[in-house]
């Protein structure tokens, strides 16, 4: 994934629009926060001859040890991302969780709780919201 990642990058600057690459990924146990995993992901973009104004332009939102943790502690307020949260079965419950995510991280309002993977995901989404409406 993140040898593919500068590839995608060049084909959307290359598309001439108002493209965004958003870079999804989980921070497994041996990285302990998204600054370590973009950190790997500026390594190999350097190396592809991105720049580094480019590479600022990539929204990363990283789940630290998986998205499901995301989603429990939208459902229910708590979760431990030390531990892998719950499977999900129903595509509902994942919707219902984006549509809260995506409030609560444009209101910029503190949430009790929150798990620090989201709160450093939900800053790189405001700042593409802020890029985009500025």
């Amino acid at each position: 994934m993140i040898s593919r990642m500068p590839g995608e990058l060049q084909a959307c600057l290359d598309s001439g629009g108002h493209a965004t690459l958003m870079v999804w990924a989980d921070l497994d146990h041996d990285m302990e926060n998204g600054d370590q995993l973009k950190e790997d992901f500026w390594s190999a973009s350097k190396e592809a001859g991105i720049t580094e104004r480019q590479f600022g332009e990539v929204v990363f939102v990283f789940a630290k040890d998986r998205i499901e943790n995301w989603i429990e502690f939208l459902r229910t307020g708590k979760t431990d991302e030390s531990k892998e949260g719950p499977r999900i079965k129903h595509d509902r419950h994942v919707a219902e969780a984006a549509k809260d995510l995506a409030k609560k991280c444009l209101t910029g309002a503190p949430i009790p709780n929150v798990p620090p993977s989201l709160v450093w995901s939900c800053k790189n989404w405001s700042d593409l919201v802020d890029r985009m409406t500025s």
